[in-house]
C-alpha cells in the first residue's frame, strides 16, 4: 500500500463540477492498493499517518502529528500510484489490486483514520476527479506499508 501525503492548508475534491468534500489544514492522503496488501497494511499505514511528525512545533521542528494539530485528512484513491514506469514510456499498472479489493482496502483504511479521531473526508472511488489543494511547505512525502 503506497500513500503520497501533501501537508496542506486546505484541499478538496469536485466530481462534475461539483463539490464533493473538501478540508481546512491537514493531510492530503493519495492512495495505492497494489496487489498483495492486507487490511494489516491498511491499519499500520493509518497509525503511521496519525502519528507522522511533520508538522511544526513552536521551533520550527517537524515534531508534531495530525493529532496534536488537530488536523483533518482527506483520502483520494490513486491506483495511478501503483504504476511502473521503469520499462518504456507506458505504465504497466499490473501491480494494481483488482477494483473491488482495492476499494475494500481503501474503505477499510479510511475507518482506520476515523478510528485516531481524526476528522477524514474522502475521494469517491473509480470517479474522475478534480483534486485541488494548497500545499503548505511544500511538503509532501511517500509512505509505503
Amino acid at each position: 500500500m503506497k500513500a503520497l501525503i501533501q501537508r496542506v492548508k486546505r484541499a478538496s475534491v469536485t466530481i462534475d463540477g461539483e463539490l464533493y468534500s473538501k478540508i481546512g489544514a491537514g493531510m492530503l492522503v493519495l492512495l495505492g492498493v497494489e496487489k498483495g496488501d492486507t487490511k494489516d497494511n491498511a491499519e499500520k499505514l493509518a497509525e503511521k499517518l496519525s502519528k507522522l511528525r511533520i508538522y511544526e512545533d513552536e521551533n520550527e521542528k517537524m515534531n508534531l502529528s495530525i493529532l496534536d494539530v488537530k488536523g483533518e485528512m482527506l483520502v483520494v484513491s490513486q491506483f495511478t500510484l501503483c504504476g511502473d514506469c521503469k520499462k518504456g514510456t507506458r505504465p504497466s499498472f499490473d501491480k494494481s489490486a483488482p477494483p473491488q479489493i482495492a476499494n475494500e482496502l481503501y474503505e477499510y483504511f479510511v475507518e482506520q483514520v476515523k478510528a485516531f479521531q481524526i476528522p477524514c473526508r474522502t475521494g469517491k472511488f473509480a470517479a474522475m476527479m478534480d483534486v485541488e489543494l494548497i500545499n503548505d511547505g511544500p511538503v509532501t512525502f511517500m509512505v509505503e506499508k
